[in-house]
């Protein structure tokens, strides 16, 4: 007779929390706000059922159609340096599957999560479940959401190669916008701030985030 093995499933309790202890409070991510945040969401709720027991690991994960999730660290640091406050207006351009808007929903006043890939899109309704203060946006990504502008905050989840004007023009006087950037092959986050027509981000932690293809400049002729 031949034993049936039977296996247990993952702990993602304890996933999110070796994620915390292990990926996170060594490597800067110490705002407790922002902690608080990523140890209730549920992360693995957020990729392809058949990616959830690699929801937790310290590297992206494969959402399909060439997206991804980026890693936790990268968000962390991103919404860290954010400095979220319980009354901002947040735009959340390139939204995914909804885990970002989740988490910016438990601690900011309103967020608008703009998102043009229709698989992502139909994921993140069913994981977000009706945040009351999440608002989902099926829109090309560069082209923000002026409707709800303007925004306290704005954060591009990727890295682009270049803020597009739109999306500054969207960003309220003083308001702050966190990316990642695309410099010679190397990804790096990065932070401006708004001052009346005047903006330029500032590099702030080289680190993994995926590129977005929508912010990619056109690649010039060969002759």
């Amino acid at each position: 007779m031949t034993a049936t093995t039977t296996l247990s499933p993952p702990d993602f309790a304890a996933a999110r929390r070796r994620m915390i202890e292990s990926q996170l409070r060594p490597s800067a991510v110490s705002d407790p706000v922002v902690i608080a945040a990523m140890a209730v969401t549920q992360r693995e709720a957020f990729v392809p059922q058949a990616q959830a027991p690699l929801a937790y690991i310290d590297r992206s994960v494969p959402l399909g159609d060439g997206r991804v999730l980026n890693p936790a660290l990268s968000t962390g640091l991103m919404l860290t340096r954010a400095e979220l406050r319980s009354d901002d207006k947040v735009l959340l351009v390139g939204a995914g599957t909804g885990y970002v808007a989740a988490l910016l929903g438990g601690v900011v006043a309103s967020v608008t999560a703009v998102e043009d890939n229709r698989l992502l899109v139909d994921h993140a309704r069913t994981a977000l479940g009706g945040i009351a203060n999440v608002a989902l946006i099926e829109s090309p990504l560069t082209g923000g959401h002026a409707n709800a502008a303007p925004y306290d905050l704005i954060i591009i989840d990727g890295a682009v190669d270049a803020v597009p004007p739109a999306l500054i023009d969207q960003l309220a006087d003083g308001g702050r916008l966190i990316t990642g950037v695309n410099d010679n092959g190397v990804t790096r986050l990065a932070m401006g701030r708004k001052s009346a027509t005047a903006f330029a981000l500032l590099p702030f932690a080289d680190t993994d985030i995926a590129p977005l293809a929508a912010f990619a400049r056109p690649k010039g002729y060969s002759f």
